[in-house]
């Protein structure tokens, strides 16, 4: 069994250190994940991602990003396409559901294109949070809808266009942060809603359990656990994303240097792996958070690593060869619709 460290890492620029490269190889993270830091070119790109592959022998390395569209978006103009948030197909499911999720999916074949072809193999959507009135805009045009069908119906379609270029996708914030009022980014989002009312929230992500990746929310649900919040409670792993969600995928948590968590980032990391999550994101390439986060970790477990290599699995590999231009026209035709209907 591989000795492998049950973290992603941030990256600290465009290259690697040496101290980098040489941490890595001793550390060997179940992955990385990458921000506007790391991404200036497509060589650039395709060098930094094809030299961590070379640090650990694996070609199907996790490799992620946040490249959502709109607001959220690391690799950006000049040199790569914008993209529209994920809320214009919202808009479009409200006048033509089919049409909407058409559009997704080919949206998502577009990312999956360019991240691809730079040598990334996971993208951090679709975001299956359901929109709650009054709610904090953190999610906002990231979301997918106010109906939990629709937004299970739209997630489908941005997972399969992922798919289909190559690129696994990843739902999130699990078990939903379409409740929370203030940012988790900077505070702890407590959300006293019942189990009956919370049955809406984790509606899509049980349509959508077979997805490959998901990840966490740090919200603490008072009808679940009154103490912890979700990625570091035991009880909202194993009893609802797991058993009452029924994901059996790799599930990782937020950021675990969001504000919304106490104490260190080693602290935090222990408590969260503790609780059953099988991987700790740590974005901010800080070498003494991870360090100790290396020290403090267990070996990753031979369950969460199956779950690894399952999730990888097709990435890289692409399925439909609908060429770019016939998956701009026909996004692009489609979200037109909306606008017209404006």
């Amino acid at each position: 069994m591989r000795r492998m460290t049950p973290a992603i890492f941030g990256l600290s620029g465009l290259k690697l250190t040496e101290d980098e490269c040489a941490f890595f190889k001793e550390a060997d993270p179940a992955g990385y994940i990458l921000f506007a830091r790391n991404c200036e070119t497509r060589e650039q790109m395709r060098v930094l991602t094809d030299e961590l592959r070379a640090i650990h022998g694996r070609d199907k390395l996790l490799i992620s990003i946040d490249q959502e569209g709109g607001r959220v978006a690391r690799m950006k103009p000049p040199e790569w396409d914008a993209y529209p948030p994920q809320g214009d197909f919202a808009k479009l499911y409200d006048i033509a559901p089919a049409s909407a999720i058409e559009a997704a999916r080919a949206n998502a074949q577009l990312l999956a294109l360019d991240l691809s072809e730079v040598g990334v193999t996971v993208d951090y959507l679709p975001l299956l949070d359901v929109a709650v009135e009054g709610a904090h805009d953190v999610i906002g045009d990231r979301g997918l809808g106010h109906e939990e069908m629709q937004v299970a119906a739209l997630g489908r379609g941005v997972l399969d266009g992922l798919a289909r270029g190559g690129v696994a996708g990843c739902i999130k914030h699990m078990p939903g942060h379409g409740r929370a009022v203030v940012d988790s980014h900077k505070d702890l989002p407590i959300v006293t809603a019942t189990a009956e009312e919370l049955e809406i929230d984790i509606a899509p992500f049980a349509k959508l359990k077979d997805a490959p990746i998901a990840m966490t929310a740090h919200i603490r649900f008072t009808a679940w656990d009154a103490d912890r919040p979700a990625t570091q409670s035991e009880y909202v792993v194993e009893q609802i994303i797991r058993q009452r969600i029924g994901f059996d995928g790799l599930l990782l948590t937020d950021d675990i240097d969001m504000e919304a968590l106490d104490g260190t980032v080693p602290e935090r990391s222990v408590k969260a792996i503790a609780a059953g999550c099988d991987v700790v994101l740590n974005c901010w390439a800080k070498p003494d958070d991870m360090a100790g986060t290396v020290e403090a970790l267990p070996t990753m477990s031979e369950k969460a690593t199956a779950r690894l290599d399952r999730a990888l699995e097709n990435t890289g590999l692409a399925a439909d060869a609908m060429p770019r231009k016939e998956l701009l026209a026909t996004r692009d035709s489609l979200l037109a619709l909306a606008k017209a209907a404006a």
